[in-house]
């Protein structure tokens, strides 16, 4: 129970010096694998364990098989080959049988691997000289450890930190934890119940000494949903106090002839698709309320996010206020603004300050290149109310930039710009009135994950795509000889094609193309002949902006650019896609570049050229093949990568998932969001639940909230 058991919090407040053993040498060790303090010892979990009732014996290994056994280490010697490497052998046993392991440049592994020593040993088998062999296996020491389950814990060489000296401290510190009371469970008594939850000093005991596999599966259960727990009680606190705290703008409802909202969804060309009319109207609810939208869009390339991005603006203008739509490039800013002032030509807005009762619907763009007068321009008018939609880059938060009532904000690839920039733009209103907040990724993450990763917003999913998509076919070529005759043939009927490569100029670090020696190569080579433009990052802004005008035009049959054209550029007649050294980049990178095609009527494809070095590339780019669907290559990019590239800069310091997997652990995510939601969801906070309040403070700090809320 709570309260009367050793808290987390005291724990951390124990230095792990006060163990037996642990001098100042023994400390900095320690302290190199991020273990300072007592919670921290109790939080460096086992990397795996061995199971002695079921490991397998050196008799039972087969040669060319993985296999894991625990040995005694009988004999180390070292030497040098012919060629001067070095080559350490280990002589090796159990009770059935004898094995020898090769370990080449390891010279440490002589000092490592001492007569008498216990180690697992994990590795392919293989026949030598009739004698079973493993060579540079991996290796776990684990001293004499007694005991069905042996835990086997991460190891640094370098810090000279082995499994069996943790091992040790663990258990003391068990002891010395368990013997006096135990540890406080701040987890109300209910939910445990409710989910069968191991108690919190079984927990922590038998995740170290479990007396079976069973027993350490449900301490990892229960260890999983406090973590998850704690980060969902902190998201839904922040965005509780947010709503709570912040006056928002109540937006007028549809309705009536004069509707912005109504005549622009009346005038597109094209039926919304269900997912997006139910966008709208969510966006449009929350809009509606005294509380400040804070909601994420995400919807895959081509979903339709500009359309609802639009109606979220006109639902600003719609009330006598301003909409901002901030993007992280220049180039994206200007399309944007190109796509929306085009889908807003010939617009009014209620102006009673006007002859007529009304005003042209004014969207300006303002961006770093943006002349000295025109700024000027914009900002006199802003602040007097006479531009409705403002696009722009992080210009848009700079100095002097200021609003007449700014009531709605659409961030686009949020997760591009800094938290301070996003916050920025929220506290815009001169009134102290927070602006309603959409902020838009074309970049989906699974939805566990956007549960961690942006639980303090309502999340709104764009999953279908509006008909008449062309379909893009991906393949995958090793030899780009393959792919320029297929580029010649596209624009042969009159169609265009992009060419990106990773790098601007050349690397001798990196045996990847670069834009700039692509570019010469394919105008003298391979494309010869075609007009052909170059587009990247250090390209001036009058030729970015001219190259990507000639492009637009039609008059450049092939733009070689790096991935400066990932998101937002939008020529629907290009319908070839080219990425060379293609194993370079991350799946969400290839489906974006890919996305750049296929936006017109005709049949597009995107064509990944490279070796795959790694299994993993092989995987990327196999899974690209298959798929054009970005949520199930989300799932696909989460178990090559891991949760931790995904909770990226929100999750700092000590809280990064260290049991819990977004993977593995789905239904424990949506357990611990409806839990945190009936803890704190009714605004009264933590007030009866201090010591779960001191815990979420202890793992995400003060710091790290306020970081939260920023988002």
């Amino acid at each position: 129970m709570a309260g009367t058991g050793i808290t987390l919090r005291e724990l951390d407040a124990r230095p792990v010096a006060d163990l037996n053993g642990v001098g100042p040498a023994r400390q900095k060790t320690l302290s190199a694998v991020g273990v300072a303090s007592i919670l921290d010892l109790l939080g460096f979990y086992p990397r795996r364990y061995l199971d002695r009732s079921r490991e397998a014996t050196v008799a039972e290994l087969a040669p060319g098989v993985e296999g894991m056994v625990l040995v005694r280490i009988d004999r180390t010697s070292a030497r040098r080959t012919r060629n001067g490497r070095s080559l350490v052998e280990v002589r090796c046993s159990d009770d059935t049988g004898r094995l020898r392991l090769t370990f080449f440049n390891q010279p440490w592994r002589e000092k490592q691997l001492r007569e008498g020593m216990q180690a697992v040993v994990f590795g392919k088998a293989d026949e030598y000289r009739g004698a079973l062999q493993m060579t540079s296996p991996v290796v776990d020491l684990v001293g004499d450890r007694t005991g069905r389950i042996v835990a086997v814990y991460p190891q640094s060489e370098t810090a000279g930190l082995h499994s069996w000296d943790v091992d040790a401290l663990v258990g003391e510190a068990l002891r010395r934890t368990m013997k006096v009371r135990g540890l406080s469970d701040p987890v109300p008594a209910e939910v445990r119940e409710r989910y069968r939850l191991a108690d919190r000093s079984e927990a922590y005991r038998s995740i170290h000494r479990p007396e079976g596999m069973h027993e350490m599966l449900e301490a990892r259960r229960r260890l999983v949903f406090d973590e998850l727990l704690r980060i969902q009680v902190a998201l839904v606190r922040r965005k509780v106090e947010l709503e709570r705290t912040s006056t928002g703008i109540v937006h007028a409802a549809a309705g009536g002839d004069g509707d912005p909202v109504a005549a622009f969804l009346d005038r597109l060309p094209f039926a919304l698709t269900g997912a997006q009319r139910r966008v709208v109207d969510e966006i449009a609810a929350d809009m509606a309320r005294p509380a400040p939208m804070h909601r994420l869009l995400q919807g895959d390339v081509g979903s339709g996010k500009t359309v609802v991005a639009v109606a979220a603006l006109l639902t600003a203008v719609r009330g006598g206020h301003q909409g901002a739509l901030m993007a992280p490039t220049e180039v994206l800013a200007e399309q944007h603004h190109q796509g929306v002032a085009e889908l807003l030509a010939g617009m009014t807005v209620d102006d009673p300050a006007t002859l007529l009762g009304h005003r042209p619907l004014k969207v300006d763009l303002l961006t770093n290149r943006t002349t000295a007068a025109e700024r000027r321009r914009i900002a006199a008018e802003l602040v007097a109310g006479g531009v409705d939609v403002l696009i722009g880059t992080h210009a848009l938060i700079q100095e002097g930039v200021e609003f007449g009532s700014l009531g709605a904000v659409v961030i686009d690839e949020q997760h591009r710009f800094g938290v301070e920039q996003r916050a920025a733009l929220r506290d815009r209103n001169r009134d102290g009135t927070v602006p309603d907040v959409l902020v838009m990724t074309a970049t989906p993450i699974p939805r566990t994950a956007a549960m961690t990763v942006y639980g303090d917003l309502d999340v709104s999913i764009l999953d279908e795509l509006p008909p008449g998509r062309t379909p893009i076919g991906t393949t995958w070529h090793v030899d780009e000889d393959d792919v320029w005759p297929v580029v010649r043939a596209e624009v042969a009927e009159g169609r265009q094609a992009y060419v990106v490569c990773p790098l601007i100029d050349e690397s001798d670090a990196l045996d990847v193309r670069s834009a700039e020696a692509t570019f010469a190569e394919l105008s003298d080579g391979a494309l010869a002949g075609l007009r052909v433009g170059l587009l990247h990052g250090r390209v001036g802004r009058a030729e970015k902006e001219e190259t990507m005008r000639l492009f637009r035009s039609g008059t450049l049959d092939v733009l070689v650019a790096t991935t400066v054209i990932e998101v937002g550029v939008d020529v629907p007649n290009a319908t070839v896609m080219v990425v060379l050294d293609a194993a370079r980049f991350g799946i969400a990178q290839l489906h974006q570049l890919r996305g750049r095609v296929g936006r017109g009527a005709h049949a597009s494809r995107c064509l990944l050229v490279g070796e795959a070095p790694t299994p993993d590339a092989e995987e990327r780019l196999r899974a690209l093949v298959r798929t054009t669907d970005g949520f199930e290559l989300a799932e696909v990019d989460l178990d090559l990568r891991g949760e931790g590239t995904i909770m990226g800069e929100r999750q700092k310091g000590r809280n990064d998932l260290r049991l819990a997997s977004l993977r593995r652990d789905g239904e424990w995510v949506e357990a611990a969001r409806t839990e945190a939601l009936a803890i704190v969801g009714d605004g009264t906070g933590l007030a009866d639940h201090p010591e779960l309040a001191d815990e979420v403070d202890l793992f995400l700090g003060a710091d790290e909230s306020d970081y939260l809320l920023k988002d």
